[in-house]
């Protein structure tokens, strides 16, 4: 709706059994998740889960999670732009234009068709970043 703020997205360095990268996407009044295996970069393809959604909170913050769960540390955020976000049971396709201080661009999430019936539904995850067309 004109006048409403644009929503905002974070990625975040989550160092806990390991590293891993989380895209936060504000949504509905929480925060869409994606765990990456590697910061999103030109002409890269990540691969990503979905995590349950977050706390609004984590657009900002930095520091220890709770439950013994490790630490984040806040490598980007600002606003992004819906070009398209169609998700069913089906399908998974959502477009994004983002504008932080780093990640600059059109980012592209395509859920990955299931190979492997010991994969949950929507598990994978392809994230471009760039020249997505």
């Amino acid at each position: 709706m004109p006048g409403e703020p644009a929503p905002r997205f974070a990625l975040l360095e989550h160092s806990w059994d390991g590293v891993h990268w989380d895209l936060l996407l504000e949504r509905g009044g929480v925060l869409r998740t994606w765990a990456l295996d590697g910061v999103p970069a030109l002409g890269v393809e990540r691969l990503g889960r979905p995590l349950p959604d977050h706390r609004l909170v984590y657009l900002d913050y930095e520091g220890p999670i709770s439950g013994d769960r490790g630490s984040v540390r806040r490598v980007d955020g600002g606003e992004y732009g819906v070009i398209e976000w169609s998700e069913g049971e089906d399908e998974g396709r959502i477009r994004v234009r983002l504008r932080g201080r780093q990640l600059v661009g059109e980012v592209l999430l395509i859920r990955m068709p299931l190979r492997d019936e010991t994969v949950p539904a929507g598990a994978v995850w392809k994230v471009s970043l760039g020249n997505v067309d």
